[in-house]
């Protein structure tokens, strides 16, 4: 499966604005500051067919502006349900939103902008209001056999990234020495790429409240920096778990060297993970990050810059979920991926928010492996969809009230519906499902 990027239609980066041109007479970084694509849709629409004409009909066919056509969908393949996004095509150009920031090339160059407060302007879009309503869709929709999720995407959803303080900008990553394993940078500081999905701010966390309703993990690229993190959006770990995988080539090779260990991180694990927020205030715990460092491998200008590829497998016996990053040159078959993974999780660790209360214990007999849906009576939303690995189930939930149970295999008669079911703080009483 391969999705469009900024450099398939000869872009540094890409900040798509819901398909407009690129103002006439801006060329380079400027153009791309001001949004929109700087070729001909007929280009744009070759290079997506080109790539991505392989895929499920999208969600929502209507093209954007300039009749630039769009390809984010949903594909189920061994009862694994992927959703492809499209994270460039609708998000908006930071420079015209914050004038006051001085944006180049994502970054802000004004040294008083505090991209913590100031940087989530108003109106400022990452997905758009079409792909939010698919991912809504999409995290319900377990009908076909679907019992996993996953989100494929250009990027992370947050900034995982260091420079040494004094920087304004990434293009000081080339030139930055590259430390041995056993070495740390220090001084450096937290960064506000706006390329990244960290920005904006209010439409990442849309994207990650809908995603999390489908308890789905997140595989992502376009960063070259190996990772394994899990968002959070209200507090840490209150969200799914991503891979963003290394470039096969990195010629731009990050890094993450925070000034301060993580917080709440294992004692036993590298310095540089546990919860942080990032240059936008983000909130993230790292689990796994594969720095540039000296391996002793020839070609050194290849190897020392961490290149690679990444596995997750999931398990369906036991809905455990396991992210790797891996060295180019190593067999998975008998190599280690880099230190600190694989990193092993279960699927409901993707929605990690603390439950608030419990629904009575579902046991069901006559089915294997239901769905379960919870929705709320007071706000009528779905709070998550689930395929269970076995009975019994205690739903938690969020607020205490009533709500409404869909138990059993969607499309299908087999479906039962439990109404006014009470919540209580720790849970009572038993619901008896039989099919």
């Amino acid at each position: 499966m391969t999705i469009p990027d900024d450099h398939d239609v000869y872009h540094g980066n890409i900040w798509g604005a819901g398909g407009k041109a690129t103002p006439p007479g801006l060329s380079g970084a400027a153009a791309q500051d001001a949004g929109g694509y700087k070729l001909s849709p007929e280009f744009v629409n070759m290079v997506q067919r080109t790539m991505a004409s392989h895929l499920p009909e999208p969600f929502d066919p209507t093209p954007v502006e300039q009749g630039i056509e769009v390809y984010y969908t949903d594909l189920l393949y061994g009862g694994v349900s992927f959703a492809v996004i499209e994270d460039r095509k609708f998000k908006s150009a930071p420079a015209p939103m914050l004038p006051e920031a001085r944006v180049r090339n994502g970054w802000p160059q004004n040294l008083e902008f505090d991209p913590k407060s100031e940087a989530d302007a108003p109106g400022a879009t990452l997905l758009g209001d079409r792909q939010l309503e698919f991912l809504e869709n999409w995290a319900n929709d377990w009908s076909d056999g679907a019992w996993m999720k996953v989100a494929l995407s250009q990027t992370l959803f947050t900034n995982l990234a260091t420079l040494p303080d004094s920087a304004t900008s990434g293009s000081v990553i080339p030139s930055l020495p590259i430390l041995a394993p056993d070495e740390y940078a220090e001084g450096d500081k937290f960064v506000s790429d706006m390329d990244s999905n960290g920005w904006p701010q209010t439409g990442r966390n849309k994207a990650l409240r809908a995603m999390r309703k489908g308890f789905a993990v997140h595989l992502a690229g376009d960063q070259h920096l190996g990772s394994t993190v899990q968002y959070g959006v209200d507090d840490w770990r209150d969200a799914g778990f991503a891979l963003c995988v290394p470039s096969i080539a990195n010629f731009w090779p990050r890094r993450w060297y925070p000034p301060q260990p993580g917080a709440n991180r294992d004692p036993d694990a590298a310095r540089y993970t546990g919860d942080y927020e990032d240059g936008f205030g983000n909130k993230m715990t790292v689990m796994a990050v594969s720095n540039p460092h000296r391996w002793g491998r020839e070609p050194a200008a290849l190897h020392d810059r961490a290149p690679g590829y990444g596995i997750a497998r999931f398990v369906r016996s036991t809905r455990q979920i396991s992210l790797a990053a891996w060295p180019r040159w190593s067999d998975p078959a008998a190599d280690a991926p880099y230190p600190g993974w694989p990193v092993t999780f279960a699927q409901q660790d993707n929605y990690g928010r603390a439950a608030i209360a419990y629904l009575p214990r579902l046991e069901i007999t006559g089915m294997r492996e239901p769905v379960v849906q919870v929705v709320s009576e007071r706000t009528g939303e779905i709070v998550y969809t689930l395929r269970i690995a076995g009975d019994p189930f205690v739903p938690k939930v969020f607020a205490l009230g009533r709500y409404t149970l869909h138990v059993g295999e969607p499309g299908t008669d087999r479906m039962q519906t439990f109404e006014h079911v009470p919540a209580a703080s720790e849970g009572e009483g038993v619901i008896a499902v039989a099919f």
